[in-house]
């Protein structure tokens, strides 16, 4: 990778673990992403309520490496809309795009319904892929995923308008990735990249319209080096 290169990893914490010994020794070690979804015990074990993704990158130094700051829309009860958080009565300053993600994601979810799933069996939901791409990479940079599986990644990556490398043995996944990415089109708002499925996005209605102008909600205005849209609830 180049010097500005990020490295993801996503498995379940204790290959992760066997990865980490190997992978210390060749990249710096940045966060464990704690993706939150859901599972069931099985015998004499701790209920497995998230998968790792282990963010390592090629630089040490933090001037080297590329990350941008993402926000997720803030929470909000889904019987009266307002938000979960009371924000110590201080929401008029809270920000328009939500708070700054931490390493713990519980707002992106497993695709458990079989009509949104293809034949992969370890497919990961785009909100996903395109918040680390969002993350930790340009427009026009190159995303590779050495198990593209049907092609998830590389959908991302296209809607985001990187580049993208896709390497998959199964030739039956690689004919299913074919046609996913030849039905993606670029995602832009006002001429910006966004990870965006415009039919939920809670932070963009018209009742709340008001107060994102008020606070930087207009995209024209917002410093894309700085801040960049992902994944709704």
């Amino acid at each position: 990778t180049k010097p500005t290169g990020a490295i993801f990893v996503h498995n379940i914490p204790r290959w992760l673990s066997h990865y980490a010994e190997h992978l210390n020794k060749i990249a710096y070690f940045r966060h464990w992403i704690a993706w939150d979804s859901g599972g069931a015990p099985m015998g004499k074990t701790l209920l497995p309520n998230h998968y790792g993704i282990s963010y390592y990158t090629k630089s040490k130094s933090h001037k080297d490496f590329k990350f941008f700051d993402i926000r997720y829309p803030h929470p909000r009860c889904r019987a009266c809309d307002e938000f979960l958080k009371d924000y110590g009565g201080k929401k008029d300053q809270a920000h328009g795009f939500g708070p700054l993600l931490s390493d713990v994601w519980n707002d992106i979810h497993r695709i458990r319904h079989k009509k949104r799933r293809d034949e992969h069996p370890c497919q990961l939901p785009i909100p996903l892929l395109e918040r680390l791409i969002l993350m930790t990479t340009d427009e026009g940079d190159v995303v590779l995923d050495p198990f593209v599986g049907t092609g998830t990644t590389a959908v991302a990556a296209k809607r985001l308008g990187r580049k993208y490398i896709g390497i998959e043995l199964d030739s039956d996944y690689v004919e299913i990735a074919e046609k996913n990415i030849k039905m993606v089109k670029e995602t832009k708002i006002n001429g910006h990249f966004v990870s965006v499925y415009l039919g939920h996005i809670r932070t963009m209605r018209n009742k709340d319209f008001k107060e994102i102008w008020k606070n930087k909600g207009n995209l024209k205005l917002l410093d894309k080096k700085k801040y960049k849209i992902t994944k709704p609830i």
